[in-house]
């Protein structure tokens, strides 16, 4: 009798011990990862079954609580038919909202490719946010982008690749070469 109070007794102070300690708690690991990988590459696919863009990086961190993924030194690559070839890279990333978010931060750099309609664009901030469905970007940081001999800066963006429109918030300037 007096070995099953003990146990009972001890069951009970060990109980009260970890909800008292929050490093004891399952509460406090609820936001642990619950997977990592590095070195890793993906292949989003169009509805039609094409490759639509590879998303790359050094290491993408998968946390549960909030479904949301961290990855470091993302590099995402836009491989659709039909659209020119778009280069972004960044210092980290975080992807949210069902796969449909991705909030680039840290020395963002956008490298699109010249077609035979377009001319180059590179476009640099320092944070940006990704509508992957919807292709669209926006950041309310300065930015700078320069495409063909033209640069234009200025402090909030809003990109709309399916409209081919861009609109800067605030404080633009655009910067043209002089004829040839």
């Amino acid at each position: 009798m007096m070995a099953a109070a003990f146990v009972a007794f001890g069951s009970f102070w060990l109980a009260q011990l970890m909800e008292s300690d929050p490093g004891l708690s399952s509460d406090a690991l609820k936001n642990e990862p619950d997977y990592i990988v590095e070195r890793f590459s993906v292949v989003r696919m169009s509805p039609a079954g094409q490759p639509r863009y590879i998303v790359s990086g050094d290491k993408l961190t998968h946390r549960p609580v909030d479904d949301t993924a961290e990855i470091d030194k993302p590099l995402v690559q836009s491989i659709g038919e039909g659209v020119p070839p778009t280069t972004i890279r960044a210092k980290r990333a975080r992807v949210d909202h069902g796969n449909t978010q991705v909030h680039l931060m840290g020395d963002v750099d956008i490298d699109r490719k010249a077609t035979a309609t377009a001319k180059p664009m590179r476009m640099r901030t320092q944070a940006l946010t990704v509508f992957v469905d919807d292709d669209q970007m926006k950041t309310d940081q300065p930015v700078e982008v320069v495409s063909g001999g033209t640069t234009m800066t200025g402090t909030g963006l809003f990109v709309d690749n399916t409209t081919r429109q861009v609109n800067v918030t605030s404080r633009v300037r655009i910067v043209y070469p002089p004829r040839q």
